[in-house]
């Protein structure tokens, strides 16, 4: 791009905001790595503040305005500074957490919101009464709330920060010549506008908008549309990183002239060393993974319903993929345990609410990297799966369950991996199931368990799987 002189030309019109985060130009986060927070708004402005129309709103079946604007995708991205493997973490919208600031435990996706309207209220008090002047303040404001809401979350200090607009998310995927996606089934849905046939499609514009904002009538809601969103990325990321794309000049000025009308970043990012510094990331080192889920069904004081999440785990889960952050090095296990090698799933099939969250905070008190957790088919015996010739991985983390629960080789299990399946003959350790049952204490006493999740393999940008 530096050589075309795409670089400069690109420069000159993106839209940069003062988000109160990002090194000075040039500089590297010291921590070895970038975290990066994208985000989905909801909005029917373009990057500037400038109105959609009405005929634009229609096309992409944005509805009216109610006054919030959400923020209806979430994704948290590491990536080490020498350009190797990259995760990218989904934060479903509905994730109930704690927002900074003074406003309590709401809905993620409504941190932006409740922030920017307490802003802009502030500033007109002031007697601030520029309508853009209001825009952008307002805005601001909600975006650090919401960066301290991820950062609190996830125990991670997030780098860079880019929001995409509904056009933007649009214009962009006609730019990049669409994505390829896969479905499971047949889907008509009124509300996104998302109507497709089972089978593999190339999408853009309006038909991709539709494609990852649908979450009525699939199986698992908010779940599955996180899941669209993963595959829809991956897919974006791969045709992106394509020499098709990038080495293409008519492909590529579409692309920065969509990126000049929708995209806000923080101030200071060094978008071209950024640029470079991926150059050599591929399809494989693009991985994609959500949080653990608590519970999808959790009846809330005042948001209806939501999806509760535990904080620990969550931080857990988060920083066994993307590493400890400075100041917290001689928390973590010593570095020549073996048991940091082995991420450890864990599967409940009893009855009894919370097992498994519980018994994988153990473990990872003992010193294993934290895998997930789901809900399984009922059995009697406790039982831990390995992947071949693992056994001896398998074996450590049967001893500090306690119970002499059998180790055995099954070919689902993922190479560093140990499945554990907790039947009804397991007895918890001590706390165990006090901490799972008081996860629930806030809220029905049915809570839902978390939705059964898969074994296979995170979804890459490499190949195209079919989702629902």
């Amino acid at each position: 791009m530096g050589l075309t002189g795409y670089a400069w030309a690109a420069m000159d019109g993106l839209t940069f905001a003062n988000v109160g985060i990002g090194a000075d130009e040039g500089e590297k986060p010291a921590d070895g790595a970038r975290d990066i927070l994208l985000v989905g708004l909801d909005s029917r402005t373009d990057a500037q503040g400038n109105p959609l129309s009405k005929e634009v709103l229609a096309q992409l079946r944005a509805g009216q305005a109610d006054g919030e604007l959400n923020t209806d995708s979430l994704i948290f991205v590491h990536i080490p500074n020498d350009g190797s493997k990259a995760v990218a973490i989904s934060l479903p919208r509905d994730s109930y957490v704690d927002i900074p600031g003074g406003f309590g435990k709401h809905k993620i996706n409504s941190a932006y919101a409740r922030a920017m309207l307490d802003e802009r209220k502030k500033q007109q008090e002031k007697g601030v009464s520029d309508p853009k002047e209001l825009d952008q303040k307002a805005n601001e404001a909600g975006a650090k709330t919401l960066i301290k809401t991820v950062e609190q979350l996830t125990g991670s200090t997030i780098d860079n920060y880019a929001a995409i607009n509904l056009l933007g998310f649009s214009e962009i995927t006609q730019a990049i010549g669409g994505v390829d996606v896969c479905l499971n089934d047949d889907v008509d849905d009124q509300f996104s506008g998302a109507k497709f046939t089972k089978g593999p499609h190339t999408i853009s514009g309006v038909e991709a908008l539709g494609f990852v904002r649908q979450r009525h009538g699939l199986p698992r809601g908010d779940l599955d549309r996180v899941v669209r969103q993963q595959v829809f990325m991956a897919g974006m990321a791969r045709k992106v990183l394509s020499a098709g794309t990038l080495a293409n000049p008519g492909k590529l000025n579409d692309l920065i002239t969509a990126i000049k009308k929708s995209v806000v970043l923080n101030q200071n990012w060094d978008v071209f060393g950024f640029a470079q510094q991926m150059k050599s990331l591929t399809g494989g080192q693009l991985e994609f993974r959500t949080i653990p889920i608590v519970n999808i069904e959790y009846k809330t004081p005042n948001d209806g319903v939501a999806i509760q999440v535990d904080p620990k785990q969550v931080k857990n889960f988060v920083q066994g993929l993307a590493g400890p952050q400075p100041g917290e090095q001689q928390q973590a296990p010593p570095a020549e345990s073996p048991n940091k090698a082995t991420t450890v799933d864990v599967r409940n099939s009893t009855n009894r609410d919370g097992l498994a969250s519980a018994v994988l905070k153990q473990l990872v008190d003992k010193g294993f990297t934290a895998g997930d957790t789901a809900t399984a088919s009922a059995r009697k015996k406790t039982v831990v799966w390995v992947a071949k010739g693992e056994k001896a991985a398998g074996q450590a983390v049967a001893d500090e369950l306690g119970g002499n629960p059998t180790v055995q080789e099954d070919k689902s299990v993922e190479a560093g991996h140990v499945m554990v399946f907790l039947g009804s003959d397991f007895k918890a350790p001590s706390g165990a199931e006090g901490a799972g049952s008081s996860q629930n204490a806030a809220g029905s006493s049915a809570a839902a368990p978390p939705p059964e999740q898969s074994d296979e393999k995170p979804i890459t940008a490499e190949g195209v799987p079919c989702v629902n």
